[in-house]
């Protein structure tokens, strides 16, 4: 195969430095630019006039105007789509690699990663349109039937985060098109061709029809909340921090046009070790739970959680190993832990580890900046009230805590206000299911990390971590809606 070298505001031979609203690759309206830049060197991505509510309304109008052609199409037509989108995301695998690495600072190892994810997410959805189906009632009321249906809610808004931009992007476009829906994405300003015009340009090349994907990228300040109330969309998928979330929600339920959301929020994973835990495997785990993409994650280890006995022996070995990451350049092949996203992030965790220090946590492993690279750091004698161990961190920074015994250790993965994932790691199988089916959270998982996301099998969390579920027959049910319908034969 031959790979097409990086060329900035280029993928695919189509410039990505404008909107594709309708169709049509152009301009936006608004008077600011968006100047996209390489986190790790500065160097020039791209840049884009953005989009102003008038670009948000164009597409969305175009979306419902399109939708109702692309929901007509047979079953057959749509998967075809789909699995067209999934080879070109195969094939070009190499070019969006290094998009990833360039605009939001993946290292190679986890953008390679987030594009089999997409590839298998489109996969997935390409069997959707024959999955739909509906149920058939008799009813007491002679020559009557009521039949429920599922089809599609119509236009869905997609906004989309940077941490993984195409993957959390494509998790929602590509169940929600599937199904017969159109989609409008807003992707984060940091990431707005990974988690967007990529996905336009793939979607273009594989056949689906103009005005059925649209992608408007936008300041928050003057599309944002617009983008959630406007009277078009009937779902919002929305993918981000908790805070932004909850506005998101309030915003979808509280306006003039009422309409359901997707959230996925953030989250504060634990990950324990109970005493008879395999060491290396859950040092392991940790290792690449906790420092993957730089923490960046949300379903990230943010607190270890580890039995008294055998404290000592997991902390040495997880500081070995953590000490020996690979820092720095993105693009190199062995790198773990390249930059953050931008300076007010790395400011964020910087504030975080001082906090960390006042609070009175033991530093077990630290290390300088380097522009927005920011080494393993690793606190022990982390105590619960701790803001590390009670926010999500969003970067390479780990608080460990010792339980008592194992109802304790249970007592500590349970304090916190977030449920999205978790692990735990034990030798007896059953006691380790156990365990998690007690955990509060939408995922938990027995010796293995909490980074987990197969396009087939359910994901979401609980409590301040989101609603909903995404993948597989939940993304099917998500993305479409259920309608009633009664019929009476007259004259039978």
């Amino acid at each position: 195969m031959t790979v097409t070298p990086f060329e900035p505001g280029i993928f695919a031979g189509q410039s990505v430095n404008t909107q594709f609203i309708g169709g049509e690759w152009r301009d936006g309206r608004s008077e600011r630019v968006a100047e996209i830049t390489n986190p790790y060197d500065d160097s020039a991505v791209t840049s884009i006039r953005l989009a102003d509510a008038t670009d948000l309304d164009e597409a969305y109008r175009a979306a419902a105007e399109a939708q109702r052609e692309w929901a007509a199409v047979g079953p057959a037509g749509r998967r075809k789509v789909m699995l067209a989108a999934a080879e070109i995301l195969r094939s070009r695998r190499m070019e969006i690699v290094e998009w990833l690495v360039r605009e939001g600072g993946s290292t190679t190892t986890k953008a390679h990663i987030e594009v089999t994810l997409a590839v298998t997410m489109a996969q997935e959805a390409a069997s959707f349109p024959t999955r739909l189906s509906g149920q058939l009632f008799d009813t007491n009321t002679p020559n009557r039937e009521v039949r429920v249906e599922r089809g599609p809610v119509g236009v869905v808004g997609v906004i989309s985060p940077w941490n993984f931009p195409l993957h959390l992007t494509q998790r929602s476009v590509a169940p929600a098109l599937a199904v017969g829906n159109a989609v409008v994405i807003k992707p984060a300003s940091d990431t707005p061709v990974t988690g967007g015009l990529l996905l336009a340009r793939v979607y273009e090349e594989a056949g689906l029809p103009a005005g059925v994907l649209s992608v408007v990228v936008g300041a928050g300040s003057e599309i944002g909340d617009e983008f959630v109330a406007h009277p078009v969309p009937g779902l919002i998928s929305f993918t981000g921090s908790t805070p932004v979330g909850q506005n998101v929600g309030r915003v979808a339920v509280g306006g003039t046009h009422l309409k359901p959301v997707a959230l996925e929020l953030g989250g504060n994973a634990p990950l324990v070790v109970l005493d008879d835990a395999d060491l290396p495997a859950a040092v392991h785990a940790a290792v690449v739970g906790s420092f993957l993409h730089s923490g960046q994650i949300c379903m990230a280890v943010n607190r270890i959680i580890v039995t008294e006995g055998v404290r000592e022996a997991f902390v040495g070995k997880l500081v070995a190993a953590a000490g020996r990451i690979r820092t720095g350049d993105p693009a190199l092949k062995d790198t773990l832990v390249g930059p953050i996203i931008n300076d007010s992030q790395v400011e964020a965790l910087h504030a975080k580890i001082a906090r960390a220090r006042e609070e009175g946590a033991t530093v077990a492993l630290a290390g300088e900046t380097e522009g927005r690279v920011i080494p393993p750091h690793i606190f022990t004698d982390v105590t619960p009230d701790m803001e590390i161990a009670r926010e999500e961190i969003f970067g390479p920074l780990i608080g460990i805590l010792t339980a008592r015994d194992e109802e304790h250790a249970l007592e500590l993965a349970n304090d916190s206000t977030y449920g999205l994932s978790a692990s735990v790691f034990t030798q007896d199988l059953d006691r380790g299911l156990r365990f998690a089916r007690r955990m509060e959270s939408g995922m938990a998982f027995v010796n293995e990390g909490p980074i987990q996301d197969e396009a087939h099998v359910a994901f979401g969390g609980t409590r301040n971590s989101g609603l909903g579920r995404f993948n597989g027959p939940w993304a099917m049910e998500a993305f479409t809606r259920t309608q009633t319908l009664g019929v009476v034969r007259i004259g039978d």
